[in-house]
């Protein structure tokens, strides 16, 4: 066990919880013999359910009657909390019996918890959320989604070398190349807080990213970036603006390969590409945001995903923990 990374991991939060999450354990021990899971819950309904299923040195349950309830404020979670599953996961990485702790339940609660029971890493003001997204070339580290609606200059510097550490520790055989989100391109577009970012960042030495300048919307995809920063507000509204375009186009294609002979047709000879481009954008592939900057990260995976989804989110706990984030994002930050 002192071999295995443990994951904590809250399973009373999210849709279909607990049995979607043990799914996803399963599942996920299935082709990772790397993971130790602490496991916080209803005891009785987890043992039951486990039973025979995974081998018992991969897991332990801690019992918990309590839980964080979707329809909570932070507040109220906060207040009511400390015998719930979701603050007594995120409460045993404070005490370094768990490496990394993951949660599908209340987001707002989660990160309020977390703030509460995780200190700060030294130099950073805010903690950012961040989330993986597809592009042409592979995957794209996006922050901040949420956490922050207001940043300074530092914040959003702060978030560059946090999601250039966050891209090393997943794919640390490539070098991440950083932009802004902005308006334009151009080095005088943008507000005064965006032109400090950018000022800051091209005068900067890193050799942790390649900083690439502004990013606008419409080129979130093409790989030619693969951090890309920018405050909560901004963030979250292109996450989601992306997110709907990507269902809308997968849905569209499904009402335009059925129905008619021609349309049958040529989904007979387009199944490969379509079954290709499906896979792509398939959010169970990048399930699972990270909210950084605290002493130890804090993996939120989508309440609505199902077990494949929440057994991806595990192996990005996985490559979060071998990939030594928090000790990249410290040599880093100023």
């Amino acid at each position: 066990m002192s071999d295995l990374i443990k994951i904590a991991v809250d399973a009373m939060g999210g849709d279909g919880s607990p049995e979607k999450i043990l799914d996803g354990i399963i599942h996920n021990n299935k082709s990772n013999k790397e993971n130790f899971f602490r496991i916080f819950g209803d005891k009785k309904k987890i043992q039951e359910y486990l039973n025979n299923r995974i081998d018992t040195k991969f897991y332990q349950i801690i019992n918990t009657q309590n839980i964080v309830k979707s329809t909570d404020s932070p507040l109220e979670a906060a207040k009511r909390g400390k015998d719930t599953s979701m603050w007594l996961s995120i409460e045993s990485v404070k005490n370094k019996e768990s490496d990394i702790v993951i949660s599908a339940g209340n987001t707002g609660a989660l990160l309020v918890i977390a703030k509460l029971n995780l200190e700060m890493i030294e130099n950073i003001d805010k903690p950012a959320l961040s989330a993986l997204w597809p592009n042409k070339n592979g995957m794209s580290v996006v922050l901040d989604l949420g956490a922050n609606i207001d940043c300074s200059s530092k914040n959003l510097a702060d978030f560059s070398i946090m999601g250039a550490s966050l891209y090393k520790s997943l794919y640390p055989n490539q070098m991440p190349n950083v932009a802004l989100l902005n308006i334009g391109s151009e080095e005088l577009k943008g507000n005064e807080i965006i032109k400090e970012t950018f000022q800051i960042l091209s005068n900067k030495k890193n050799d942790n990213f390649n900083f690439s300048g502004y990013i606008e919307g419409n080129e979130l995809m093409n790989g030619k970036v693969n951090v890309i920063v920018s405050d909560g507000f901004t963030g979250n509204v292109a996450l989601k603006t992306a997110e709907g375009t990507a269902n809308f186009i997968t849905e569209e294609l499904k009402k335009a390969f059925s129905g008619t002979l021609l349309g049958k047709i040529s989904s007979l000879l387009n199944i490969s590409n379509l079954k290709k481009f499906k896979k792509r954008l398939d959010p169970r592939l990048y399930n699972g945001a990270i909210f950084i900057g605290l002493n130890t990260p804090v993996v939120k995976s989508h309440g609505g995903t199902d077990f494949i989804g929440f057994s991806n989110s595990l192996d990005v706990c996985n490559k979060i923990v071998k990939g030594n984030l928090i000790d990249k994002i410290k040599s880093n930050i100023q």
